[in-house]
């Protein structure tokens, strides 16, 4: 079991416990540290108190439970209004939503760009440009959709 299922499978109830949704959990190399973040997420938005509350009642788990043998920071925060949609639920949750794409090669001249979220089938992702253009994008030539906030 990979180190992100493990650590997710140990907090989703002490999240929950906590009125919070399980966003996400990375464990990324940034330079020479490494990093495990669980990311949280709740209707209201998620202040620095669940993030306290999480990380508190972690620590001791993740001291028992050992699972990463090397030296890394443990952090606990907000899932943020910029959030990347990774799995297909979040793509569902978050349909008409805008967004932010970022494609491995440039299209029309265009790497990155923000649109609105239409659809998703199955890995292939149809976005509304802000100049009405419908595209829909195969799972291979996107590198990254992420919420876009709009104030």
């Amino acid at each position: 079991m990979k180190v992100t299922e493990l650590v997710a499978d140990m907090a989703r109830p002490i999240v929950e416990a906590r009125g919070c949704e399980l966003w996400d959990v990375e464990y990324v190399r940034e330079g020479s540290e490494r990093f495990l973040r669980i990311y949280l997420d709740k209707d209201g938005g998620v202040g620095i108190e669940d993030c306290e509350a999480v990380a508190r009642a972690m620590d001791p788990l993740l001291d028992k439970a050992d699972p990463i043998p090397e030296r890394y920071h443990f952090e606990v925060c907000s899932a943020g209004l910029e959030r990347p949609l990774r799995r297909p639920s979040d793509f569902q949750k978050f349909l008409g939503s805008p967004i932010w794409v970022k494609l491995y090669r440039p299209m029309e001249g265009r790497k990155e760009f923000p649109a609105a979220l239409e659809e998703y089938d199955d890995g292939r992702v149809t976005v509304m440009t802000q100049d009405g253009q419908r595209l829909t994008l195969e799972k291979s030539q996107v590198a990254l959709i992420r919420l876009r906030a709009e104030f």
